[in-house]
């Protein structure tokens, strides 16, 4: 009897986030571990499901590095980086291109079409909804840095996303872009995202990786962040609190917020049904970053 009485707190609690975000677009970025694990995958494209059955508008963006790290290897290609990011020259691209497509994009939107609802896949083979233009880092010196075929986004075809989630479509997308002249680029997942969500005025950005928000201590997962702001994070950012490896994530998240969204958040994708948790309860589980 006890547990049931919780089950319908839970309920009452989330009943007015629930009609909160009734037709509000969330965007849903998925990475890290759970794209390597197909039972958390599942259980979170539930999650997924639910937030699409009670009236939510979800879209979701994917990552797949993993995944191309061993196609290139299985391929014999040693890949290149660049301050952190891929080296892209034509080989490349049509491995990632093949692998997001076919390895990752794919079978999420077979899970969701599973479960009955219509999921779609939108990536350079199908309906791309991402363009971008070559991407060029800043060197030593001021010397421009040479990614190949490394693209960033400038241009969202928002009014595709916009229609397939008022028709009831999950969009899936995947981060290869097209560029002005029609080639194809290799884009950052987690960037698309945020320039994405900022594109189609989003209500919110959750970003899912491998730890449970900002935290002081890389650590202690006990030191979690709760709730920063743009001028937190700048703060974080110079004491270094936020390091390299959660930067992408974050500057999504502030893409998003200066675009027009409300919250961005970023949360353990591993912990069971923390998508859930961070949407319809009070005290959620990651960190939330406000305008």
């Amino acid at each position: 009897m006890h547990e049931a009485i919780q089950k319908a707190k839970a309920l009452i609690e989330a009943m007015e986030y629930i009609r909160q975000f009734k037709g509000k677009i969330v965007v849903v970025k998925l990475g890290g571990s759970i794209l390597d694990d197909i039972e958390l995958q599942k259980k979170l494209l539930i999650d997924v499901a639910f937030m699409a059955t009670v009236g939510i508008r979800p879209v979701i963006v994917h990552g797949g590095g993993k995944a191309i790290n061993r196609a290139m290897d299985d391929a014999g290609i040693e890949p290149t980086w660049v301050q952190g990011q891929r080296y892209t020259d034509k080989r490349t691209l049509a491995i990632v291109e093949h692998t997001l497509i076919n390895t990752v994009n794919k079978p999420i939107c077979d899970v969701l079409n599973g479960m009955g609802f219509d999921a779609m896949g939108l990536h350079s083979l199908s309906s791309c909804v991402l363009f971008a233009q070559q991407l060029r880092l800043e060197g030593e010196n001021g010397r421009k840095l040479d990614l190949g075929l490394v693209g960033e986004i400038f241009k969202i075809n928002s009014k595709l996303v916009e229609t397939l989630c008022a028709a009831g479509t999950i969009p899936v997308i995947a981060p290869v872009a097209i560029e002005k002249m029609g080639g194809k680029l290799n884009v950052n997942a987690d960037s698309a995202a945020g320039k994405l969500a900022a594109g189609i005025k989003a209500e919110k950005l959750i970003v899912l990786s491998d730890t449970n928000g900002i935290l002081r201590n890389i650590k202690d997962p006990e030191s979690r962040i709760s709730s920063v702001n743009e001028d937190d994070i700048k703060k974080l950012i110079a004491d270094g609190t936020i390091n390299s490896g959660m930067m992408p994530k974050v500057q999504a998240c502030l893409d998003a917020i200066d675009g027009g969204v409300k919250k961005a958040h970023i949360i353990d994708g591993r912990t069971e049904h923390s998508l859930l948790l961070e949407i319809y309860t009070d005290k959620g589980v990651g960190t939330q970053i406000l305008k």
